[in-house]
């Protein structure tokens, strides 16, 4: 498609831009899902486009086209042109400045060893049936559902600045949800994981022994109790933990949140520039990174969609807030260079300021160590609800299961327990954050992260082990 790009790009600046960048995007999609009570789902997407972003007098226009044809790219680059214009007459002081970029050629593609869109589909489906046959065998279980993520993201970007990037991303993970139903009560536990790589590693996953242990554990939370409420230290597995950063640290350090351009799915931030390289977010264990370079993380890439390269940046250095997520256009406010997190979901959305992996780095602590070290708390797990202030600042999260802690030991299981707290406090009660061993730091994949209007649904990976704060309050409902 280089020509195509080459001809929008010249057709744009011949028409007035100063800048231009052009994407032409292929997404191919091929979900699975098998359900106890239903029969099984299988479909296949692909949509394919070109979308031009232009810069006119200081201000910016977008336009995108399925077509490839001479006429279609010319209407494409005319109507980009003209929207920028028509923002510049309204635009605010002297409008968008870019400092230019070198040229460079280059090209990236996940590492894999079966492309997820070659697997046939009989054979995720059969797999699935094997794992829900698993988790129906344990008595007590009275529905089960799982399903299988193919995606593959081929992108190629040209801009004015020189820059030729040909990019292919293949993501795919599963999930998986058991449930129990007693009198009057309704007990589920889930599990998913998904990462840039190929099907080995929805393989790796050993779903059917997953099925049957989850299973046990929605039917034996039906006679637990329920977490009682009060203010105790709190252990988080691994998977609750990188909802927790995602929900107050992922969101928060977006620029243009911060900067009152993004305010949508409760989004602006308490993390005003202000407080930058100052800020006491968190103690001093708590080291957080966005790294769009690390392997497997459904946020990794090669180039952003300005055609950035790839970083890992600090966001929190020993609980200290040092950074943002930032564009070519915003980063210069704080007198900066972008750090690489434009993107934008397929072909006809304008790129916007994004999560890559937002990882907290690994501790010096194993789980056991930190369960052994605990007098009296609560372990808990598995992400079930959440809730949080358009500032992400106050938030109350729910989890699927929970274990006393007593003595240094996991005690009785506890069913809907739920935790509150506010997001620097929170982060400052951290004493404790496991990964010496290496097992028990893992990146999660989150295909799910909304924002914009049109809304804009992306892939973000977040790494994280289990981690204790303390004093924190538990038990309490929404």
């Amino acid at each position: 498609m280089i020509i195509e790009l080459e001809k929008a790009l010249g057709l744009a600046q011949k028409l007035g831009a100063e800048y231009a960048d052009a994407r032409y995007v292929t997404i191919t999609q091929a979900p699975v899902s098998v359900s106890s009570d239903g029969a099984p789902k299988a479909a296949h997407y692909k949509s394919s486009g070109l979308g031009l972003r232009v810069l006119v007098d200081g201000a910016w226009g977008f336009a995108a086209t399925p077509y490839l044809d001479p006429r279609s790219i010319e209407k494409v680059a005319d109507e980009a042109v003209r929207i920028a214009a028509a923002s510049a007459r309204h635009k605010r002081g002297d409008g968008v400045s870019l400092s230019p970029l070198p040229p460079i050629r280059a090209k990236r593609q996940t590492p894999h060893k079966k492309d997820p869109l070659l697997v046939k589909a009989e054979d995720k489906v059969r797999l699935l049936k094997e794992v829900l046959d698993r988790a129906k065998k344990v008595p007590g279980v009275t529905r089960a559902s799982a399903s299988i993520m193919s995606y593959k993201e081929e992108k190629e970007f040209m801009s004015t600045d020189g820059r030729r990037v040909e990019q292919t991303s293949i993501h795919t993970g599963a999930s998986l949800t058991v449930m129990a139903r007693g009198t009057g009560d309704v007990q589920s536990r889930s599990f998913s994981d998904y990462q840039d790589a190929g099907y080995e590693f929805v393989e790796s996953l050993d779903l059917a022994q997953k099925a049957e242990t989850l299973g046990e554990e929605a039917v034996a939370l039906l006679k637990a109790p329920v977490c009682p409420q009060g203010v105790t230290d709190l252990v988080m597995g691994g998977q609750m933990v990188a909802l927790q950063i995602h929900e107050s640290c992922g969101h928060p350090v977006e620029l243009d949140r911060v900067l009152g351009q993004e305010a949508t799915f409760a989004g602006t931030s308490f993390l005003t520039t202000d407080k930058k390289g100052n800020y006491r977010y968190g103690s001093p264990c708590v080291n957080i990174v966005a790294d769009a370079t690390a392997p497997g993380g459904l946020g990794t890439f090669g180039f952003d969609d300005e055609g950035v390269e790839a970083q890992r940046v600090d966001l929190v250095s020993e609980g200290v807030f040092v950074d943002y997520l930032t564009s070519r256009e915003l980063a210069p406010r704080l007198g900066q260079e972008s750090n690489g997190t434009m993107r934008a979901v397929g072909w006809n959305n304008i790129p916007l300021v994004r999560m890559t992996n937002i990882n907290l780095e690994p501790g010096d602590w194993t789980l056991k160590e930190i369960i052994k070290d605990t007098k009296e708390g609560v372990f808990v797990e598995t992400p079930k609800s959440w809730s949080l202030d358009d500032k992400r600042l106050n938030f109350h999260f729910g989890q699927e299961i929970a274990y006393e802690i007593k003595d240094g030991s996991l005690g009785k299981m506890l069913k809907n327990p739920a935790y509150t707290g506010v997001t620097p406090e929170f982060w400052g009660s951290c004493d404790a954050v496991a990964g010496k061993e290496k097992e028990e730091w893992h990146i999660w994949g989150t295909p799910g992260c909304a924002k914009g209007e049109p809304v804009q649904v992306i892939h973000v990976g977040h790494g994280a082990a289990p981690a204790r704060f303390r004093k924190v309050r538990v038990g309490v409902g929404e």
